[in-house]
């Protein structure tokens, strides 16, 4: 490992300056939009390398942004003229299959969490896309194929490992700073870096089945709402989901489980009318958790907002049908394990929602870029009114009246009053940002 110094700071780990091999590769993130260029990239394979470069920032007076996937719609992680913790050489995933416990480390990408536990048939609720940040999706509070089985990604962590803005490094769980591991579990990137998380797994075999109906636009108000009727029964190995776009609305449901069982369930969606297509796919868990990587690749830009709904009449399923074409209007259930547990138990909010809603737009073309967005926003407006909330890792470019919507002020009193103790200098603030009231 070489050691770099800059004005008396020892930085270790792999130090990337402008100009650099392998600087503009690791600048890049998962929005094509964001095209940032900090002073230094420090890709971090141990916990001293990241206490190391974050004494280096705080000691030069840089902005601090974290990389795990680089998943973020606005591209946090990417700090212009400031310094990048890229922690996605710190990605070890470690499983006992006899204790049903995975540690992983910071910089891990969903799907190595995901290969590693099925090799054992085990899973933890992880996303939909595979090359997400574990870290990231976690802090966030993390929706998944399992989560209406065995809750939320955060409402499997056991304990978590992190470096504090003064460099120190903690653990928090039940046991140990337990207001810590309640404000980590859904309260986002705010209160320092984690470099490890301990997850429960659950033994959830290795088969899934897909299930997509496809309608045109002009008949699909009264399919969406006996879809919507039908989620209201369904078995929690069903996550039903729906997506509106192009002028076709594709309903049905994932289920993580036996196949056989998903197909007999799939006979409930001949209620829904005959669709002009439609797809019954049996594939692995790991096949399920990668099939969109392509579809959410790095080559786009993009642009989205997202509202909760604790409930869909009939106006919200009009509004939601009169979206621009060209943006992707997603709903996936909630319910199940994840309303379950006890609101106050974690930092993520909104357990009460019935459906999580995304418009997404993108695109290939910068000159595009304002229409894109335009084009998302309308159509977001039409939901709004119907609205109970925002998920945090959906939030994109709302401020403050976005972290509104993510938190009741009782949580967000409790998450500023977290802020206070542990970052009152508001060293992490490129996030969602709960700001300290010093």
């Amino acid at each position: 490992m070489t050691t770099t110094t800059l004005s008396g700071e020892d930085v270790t780990g792999q130090l990337l300056l402008p100009g650099y091999p392998g600087y503009d590769d690791a600048r890049r993130v998962w929005n094509a939009m964001v095209d940032r260029r900090p002073r230094m990239i420090v890709r971090c394979a141990s916990v001293d390398d990241v206490r190391a470069a974050l004494r280096a920032a705080r000691e030069h007076d840089l902005e601090v942004g974290v990389r795990c996937g680089g998943h973020s719609v606005l591209g946090l992680s990417v700090p212009d003229g400031g310094v990048m913790i890229d922690l996605t050489p710190l990605a070890a995933v470690r499983v006992d299959p006899e204790r049903r416990r995975a540690w992983v480390q910071g910089g891990a990408l969903l799907g190595a969490l995901d290969v590693a536990a099925q090799e054992h048939g085990l899973a933890t609720t992880a996303g939909n896309v595979s090359h997400t940040g574990v870290g990231g999706l976690t802090l966030g509070g993390g929706m998944g194929w399992l989560a209406r089985q065995h809750g939320l990604t955060c409402d499997n962590v056991v304990s978590l490992e992190m470096v504090t803005a003064d460099g120190e490094v903690v653990r928090a769980a039940e046991d140990q700073n337990p207001e810590l591991y309640w404000g980590l579990r859904g309260g986002g990137g705010n209160f320092g870096i984690v470099t490890e998380f301990e997850f429960r797994l659950h033994p959830v075999g290795t088969r899934a089945l897909s299930v997509e109906l496809d309608f045109p636009v002009d008949r699909a108000a009264g399919v969406l709402a006996r879809w919507r009727d039908l989620n209201a029964t369904a078995p929690r190995q069903a996550t039903f989901a729906a997506t509106v776009l192009d002028g076709a609305v594709t309903v049905g449901f994932v289920w993580v489980g036996d196949p056989e069982a998903g197909r007999r369930h799939a006979r409930e969606l001949q209620r829904l009318g005959r669709p002009a297509s439609e797809r019954i796919a049996e594939l692995s868990y790991v096949e399920l958790q990668r099939r969109e990587d392509s579809v959410e690749g790095h080559a786009l830009r993009r642009y989205w907002k997202g509202h909760y709904f604790r409930e869909l009449p009939g106006a919200a399923l009009d509004a939601l049908l009169d979206h621009h074409p060209a943006v992707a209007a997603s709903l996936q259930a909630y319910g199940g394990a994840i309303a379950e547990v006890p609101d106050d138990a974690t930092a993520f909010s909104h357990r009460d929602a019935a459906f999580e809603y995304v418009a997404a737009a993108r695109w290939t073309d910068p000159a595009e870029d304002a229409d894109r967005m335009a084009q998302a926003r309308r159509s977001a407006a039409r939901l709004a009114p119907f609205a109970s909330g925002a998920y945090v890792n959906a939030l994109t470019d709302e401020g403050a009246a976005g972290v509104t919507r993510a938190y009741p002020p009782a949580k967000l009193a409790r998450l500023t009053a977290l802020k206070d103790a542990w970052d009152p200098g508001n060293v992490f603030h490129l996030n969602h940002n709960i700001p300290p009231t010093t």
